[in-house]
């Protein structure tokens, strides 16, 4: 087990009013370094750069592939790397990382990073997990049927689970959300039985001097929708663009047709190949228009949305994102959230999924357009009190 070195200096704590007490988590992954796992399923030395690089455009005018721009092709094994990304996001108003955790009955994957910045007490810079309980298979998005890595859930291994965090959830650094840590779950309903697994959480957390847990759901699929309570969860993570009910009709059923209604000219593709979809219709408004849940519910946002890097057939391409249009989107969510009074937060997914074309670090489209966005937005809804 790794060895808890709390960090130096504790994380700026919100005022309890306004923007100042809303801060921004962006969710983190982990996938840019070799594990031998990776190496036996995908080839010696895939890490997720090697989709990215990949990935070709699918019609004119499609930006693909996303290359990075400050980090370059990093790997999250070098401690300056990482020093570096918690640098670029504090300068931008990101207040934390949302790493990804991997845990298969006690088998950890993708563990290195966040292992050492656990260890290491660096960087100094605020985070908390989401665990990412599907199973790992040939597709990506945890529904094929070839398992390379599945859950057994179980009472033993919730015990071991839990006990296995208290170092993370009780180091200085980790994110406390009115005074509780907070552990998201991307797939709550893949659990059998997720109240007593959220019982056994709280009981093991309070037997290891941390309180009470704050346990939210993320809303990462249509069944992972409605009050987190059912479940005995407290809150929810709005999860674009899953959260999202879409407003128009699904373009892949007509892509050519549909093509032409946004002037994108396919290259050469068969119409089941992908799905087009709206930034803004399809994904910021559904979000922004729907109503306040009788429960909690964390409000998130996305910089934008295209993974066909990863998926060769069926991606779903999210057109018209723009920088502006998101800081547009985050303004809104940011005021809201601000409105709402006390503390709160704010996820934004994602800091660096660039096998989703979703990310915030730099490219070599954008550069620092997408931080820019983000620092113009905290500041818009700082200047509108």
């Amino acid at each position: 087990m790794t060895t808890c070195k709390p960090a130096t200096a504790m994380a700026p704590t919100p005022t309890d009013n306004g923007v100042d007490a809303v801060r921004l988590i962006a969710f983190y992954l982990p996938q840019f370094h070799p594990i031998p796992e990776n190496d036996d399923w995908w080839g010696r030395g895939f890490t997720e750069w090697t989709n990215v690089t990949r990935a070709r455009p699918r019609f004119v005018g499609h930006y693909q592939p996303h290359l990075p721009a400050d980090l370059g092709f990093y790997d999250l094994r070098l401690p300056e790397t990482r020093e570096a990304q918690a640098a670029l996001a504090r300068e931008y108003g990101i207040g934390g990382f949302c790493y990804y955790h991997y845990w298969f009955n006690g088998r950890r994957v993708l563990e290195r990073p966040f292992n050492e910045v656990l260890a290491s007490g660096r960087p100094d810079f605020p985070f908390c997990l989401c665990w990412a309980n599907e199973n790992w298979t040939r597709a990506w998005d945890g529904f094929d049927r070839r398992v390379l890595l599945g859950q057994d859930y179980n009472e033993e291994d919730d015990l071991a689970h839990i006990r296995s965090l208290v170092p993370a959830l009780s180091d200085s650094r980790y994110i406390r959300f009115r005074g509780r840590p907070l552990l998201l779950v991307y797939r709550a309903n893949r659990l059998p039985e997720p109240r007593r697994t959220a019982e056994r959480w709280r009981d093991e957390a309070r037997k290891a001097g941390l309180g009470e847990l704050f346990l939210a759901r993320v809303e990462s699929f249509p069944d992972e929708q409605g009050d987190p309570a059912v479940i005995g969860f407290d809150g929810a993570v709005e999860f674009p663009p899953a959260s999202a009910r879409y407003r128009t009709t699904p373009i892949g059923r007509k892509v050519r047709r549909a093509a032409a209604q946004y002037g994108l000219p396919l290259v050469g593709l068969a119409r089941r190949h992908l799905l087009l979809r709206d930034y803004w219709e399809d994904a910021a408004l559904p979000l922004l228009e729907r109503p306040d849940p009788p429960y909690f519910r964390f409000r998130g946002v996305m910089p934008s949305w295209d993974n066909s890097a990863r998926r060769k057939r069926h991606p779903t391409i999210f057109v018209r994102s723009t920088p502006r249009k998101y800081e547009q989107w985050l303004t809104e969510v940011v005021r809201r959230a601000s409105e709402a009074g006390g503390e709160q937060l704010v996820f934004v997914n994602a800091w660096n999924e660039w096998a989703e074309g979703n990310h915030l670090e730099p490219d070599q489209r954008w550069g620092h357009a997408y931080l820019e966005a983000t620092r113009a937005a905290i500041d818009g809804s700082r200047a509108a009190r």
